[in-house]
């Protein structure tokens, strides 16, 4: 018998496991994967990227979940969350379960959808075996960061602030985006895009910051996590190579997708440059330091250059979002800061060596434009006040997040873009969510944007009060830090802790 290759060796798991329908027409049985344009001729040329049984698989993450829970129990039964550096870390998991791990639920459900809806038994298996990864990071997540909901506000009601809060209708946008797109586009957008090429910018600085600020339980989880996260990643890239190998007519649509879906992601992970730049009392690294290492190092540098050999091209816009590395994530915090008594999380000045850490991190930009603002916020807050923005900001019709941005290039010009469509205009933040507004207008006119919902009464009422409660926020979870019930209370349990210990 002929020595199998390893790619064949690994394509027996699934060979030969299918069957032809014979009475029922095969196009009625798997009718998703045929309206897109893409072009498949041989579904057995799929590379299982999990290379695993269900047995095996089973018994792999059952083994790490041990392991993981072993240590949460520990970390619970130790009082380990006044081990934290400060309180204020807590603000980032409260972003975290409330923007990723719905993202995480969903794409386990249109995973789940996916394995039934692919004609081929090999990207069934992937697509069964990702579900499973995803509902089981959903679960994870919520055991790992709801301890913490005995201790602190704004980790209570996830789902429905998901659903209803302002600020997350920019990841809800993304995945309702991508799961209302035909099966080929969902694994460019959530499997390539997101999972492939920007990833490691959100669970690589997030479980490094867990680290440096005292978070045990967290950091495991990342851990625990991260290889799902490799296997994601080479599911990502696999099906993206698996669709441009199959036939040349799949490369102008997938440039498409590539070109929509980086920005797309792009713009969701905003909120990740706000919580590595912001929200850790420990910093790890700047939004601009892994933006350079993780994207223009490791995908622009490394990916992209072997893309070429399809035909592909690296996205459109991807000089914008080089040029935005000094200043998105101080631009969207000073929204979250202006906002935060619409948020579950609450917010505050940087103290001065965090300021200083700033201005070390981006020398051309924080100290000239960014600065300023947070010493005069200080001012009026030593003064008795504190700054908020109470008038509705104009959402992207896009991405959902308030129209502030700058001109790339230049902080000192506000980015507006906008676009008629059957006499209607609507409001863009970019070239980017320009451009994607205008290829798919029908679909992007219908979105849910929270402040035209606000005015038009939809939201629980006309007052902010109301508007608050309706999206399941309760007294303490945002607004100012200091004086906040998270604020007092962890004061207060270290200055008994510090007693007690005759200090």
């Amino acid at each position: 018998m002929a020595k199998l290759s390893m790619r064949e060796r690994y394509s027996l798991l699934t060979r030969d496991l299918d069957w032809t329908p014979t009475y029922v027409d095969p196009k009625e049985v798997y009718p998703y994967t045929r309206y897109e344009g893409i072009k498949i001729h041989d579904w057995d040329a799929w590379e299982d990227p999990f290379r695993l049984t269900v047995d095996s698989y089973c018994k792999y993450q059952a083994e790490k979940d041990k392991k993981l829970y072993a240590v949460i129990e520990s970390f619970a039964q130790g009082q380990g969350h006044l081990s934290l550096t400060d309180a204020r870390y807590l603000n980032s998991l409260k972003l975290f379960i409330q923007g990723v791990t719905p993202l995480e639920y969903a794409a386990h459900r249109h995973f789940g959808f996916l394995a039934r809806h692919l004609d081929g038994p090999g990207p069934r298996f992937a697509a069964l075996c990702q579900s499973m990864d995803e509902l089981r990071h959903t679960q994870t997540e919520v055991h790992t960061l709801g301890q913490y909901n005995k201790y602190y506000d704004g980790l209570h009601n996830w789902p429905q602030m998901f659903d209803r809060v302002w600020y997350l209708s920019v990841p809800r946008s993304f995945i309702d985006d991508a799961m209302t797109a035909g099966p080929f586009e969902f694994l460019t957008s959530v499997s390539f895009a997101f999972e492939y090429l920007l990833t490691n910018l959100l669970f690589v600085p997030f479980m490094s910051g867990a680290s440096f600020n005292g978070d045990l339980a967290t950091m495991t989880f990342g851990f625990s996590a991260q290889s799902d996260e490799s296997r994601h990643m080479t599911l990502g890239l696999g099906s993206l190579k698996f669709m441009l190998e199959q036939d040349e007519d799949n490369v102008p649509i997938i440039q498409g997708w590539l070109d929509k879906w980086f920005w797309r992601a792009y713009r969701v992970l905003g909120l990740v440059a706000s919580m590595m730049d912001y929200m850790l009392p420990q910093p790890v690294m700047s939004w601009k330091e892994g933006f350079e290492l993780y994207f223009e190092d490791q995908m622009l540098g490394g990916l992209f250059p072997d893309l070429e050999f399809y035909g592909i091209r690296p996205p459109l816009h991807v000089e914008a979002a080089i040029a935005e590395k000094d200043v998105v994530s101080h631009q969207i915090y000073w929204l979250l800061y202006q906002y935060c008594f619409g948020t579950a999380f609450t917010a505050t000045v940087p103290d001065t060596a965090h300021l200083d850490w700033l201005s070390e991190q981006y020398p051309d930009t924080f100290d000239r434009h960014y600065r300023p603002l947070w010493d005069k916020a200080r001012g009026i807050q030593q003064d008795g006040g504190r700054f908020f923005n109470l008038a509705l900001p104009q959402l992207c019709q896009v991405c959902q997040i308030p129209v502030a941005f700058t001109e790339p290039g230049d902080p000192t010009r506000l980015s507006h873009r906008s676009s008629v469509h059957e006499g209607e205009r609507y409001n863009l933040c970019s070239d980017g969510c320009q451009w994607i507004f205008e290829r798919e207008p029908e679909k992007y006119r219908q979105a849910w944007l929270p402040v035209h919902q606000i005015y038009q009464g939809n939201c629980g009422g006309a007052a902010l009060p109301d508007v608050i409660a309706w999206s399941g926020v309760r007294p303490g979870d945002g607004g100012e830090y200091l004086g906040s019930p998270d604020h007092v209370n962890w004061e207060r349990w270290h200055a008994a802790g510090t007693a007690a210990s005759g200090l």
